[in-house]
């Protein structure tokens, strides 16, 4: 049974940036605007609803959801009157090492998927090589923010 409906997937679907909250050690919310992919119900993943995000290791978002995994994660629609929030705990992958490991070959799937939903197809970077380079490079990861709770208003 999916946790998102469908009028506020189809706004996750949409669009390619987002806003992600974690909570700092004092428990004021740490406000990040991230591009991200929207996989629901994810084959690769159990069926599970998740949003993937890439990120460095050593941001402020990474710290704050190693020490508390709850998140939250807006997006808006091109009005501003259409909001969608989901709402979840977040897994973190281990940090790229390898230009072809399995967190790689992830942030590769995340690059594909956002950048095609801005241009209406498979988004392909012009030297992959370069991208694999330097997502170990920038020390890159993972966060996907697996959804337990949706919310919003989604207008036409």
């Amino acid at each position: 049974m999916p946790v998102v409906p469908a009028d506020i997937a189809g706004l996750l679907a949409s669009r390619q940036n987002g806003t992600l909250a974690t909570l700092r050690r004092d428990g004021r919310p740490q406000l990040s605007v991230v591009t991200y992919a929207w996989y629901p119900h994810d084959p690769d993943d159990g069926g599970r609803e998740i949003v993937r995000i890439s990120t460095v290791d050593g941001r402020a978002k990474v710290a704050n959801l190693r020490r508390d995994p709850r998140a939250s994660f807006l997006v808006t629609g091109g009005s501003g009157w259409s909001y969608a929030v989901v709402e979840g705990t977040v897994e973190l992958s281990p940090v790229a090492t390898f230009h072809d490991d399995e967190t790689v070959e992830e942030l590769v799937r995340i690059y594909r998927d956002a950048a095609g939903r801005a241009h209406g197809e498979a988004g392909e970077h012009p030297d992959w090589a370069d991208y694999r380079r330097a997502m170990v490079d920038d020390h890159r990861l993972v966060a996907r923010l697996v959804v337990e709770h949706a919310y919003g208003l989604v207008r036409s």
